[in-house]
């Protein structure tokens, strides 16, 4: 923990204090005025959630989100300290590589996240995505982004008392759990209007 606590981390100026504002922002595709909005709770590193976004999601975006009845939206729930590095790192890039990098990361799972030296890894799987050797120790050591994925994680548990991933709170009134296909997750969402 020495590492972590290094004093050019505890001095935060105005811009670091964005970025990591920017950074905890809410991510999600879809339409602002869609009628269902579904908010993923999910660990980079769950086996689970990499299925559902390999497999169902597609499916997802191109018959309720690209319609326009759907607004998802991916809330970090990471399950372990490997998972927390990995959503630092597609909470650090701009908005707009923040999907093409998660789909990257999920799809690629079982190289990175199974590897003997899984940051590492990562590592290289960030280099794809233009992140120098440099930013990606900078973000591994962002303790301000890191406590505040944490805290993102604890809100899901106190608000929805989220446990494991993949967790989906749709119209902030009904919460699924678990990873589902295509037709059962749709048909979940045909309560509200889907």
């Amino acid at each position: 923990s020495a590492g972590l606590g290094g004093s050019e981390l505890c001095i935060r100026d105005r811009a670091s204090d964005d970025l990591i504002e920017h950074a905890l922002s809410p991510r999600f595709i879809g339409s602002d005025e869609a009628p269902i909005r579904v908010a993923e709770y999910y660990s980079m590193t769950c086996g689970h959630c990499a299925d559902f976004h390999n497999n169902t999601f597609p499916k997802v975006k191109a018959k309720l989100i690209d319609e326009g009845i759907v607004r998802f939206e991916m809330r970090p729930f990471p399950l372990d300290g490997l998972a927390l590095r990995a959503h630092a790192l597609v909470r650090a890039v701009p908005e707009t590589k923040f999907f093409p990098l998660v789909k990257m990361l999920l799809a690629k799972q079982p190289v990175w996240a199974r590897a003997a030296d899984p940051v590492a890894e990562l590592q290289k799987m960030a280099k794809l995505a233009g992140i120098s050797a440099d930013e990606f120790n900078g973000i591994m050591l962002n303790r301000p982004l890191l406590e505040g994925i944490v805290e993102l994680r604890q809100k899901g548990m106190n608000d929805w008392n989220i446990t494991s991933t993949p967790s989906f709170v749709v119209n902030d009134d009904l919460m699924i759990s678990g990873n589902r296909d295509y037709e059962e997750f749709a048909e979940q969402l045909s309560a509200f209007g889907a």
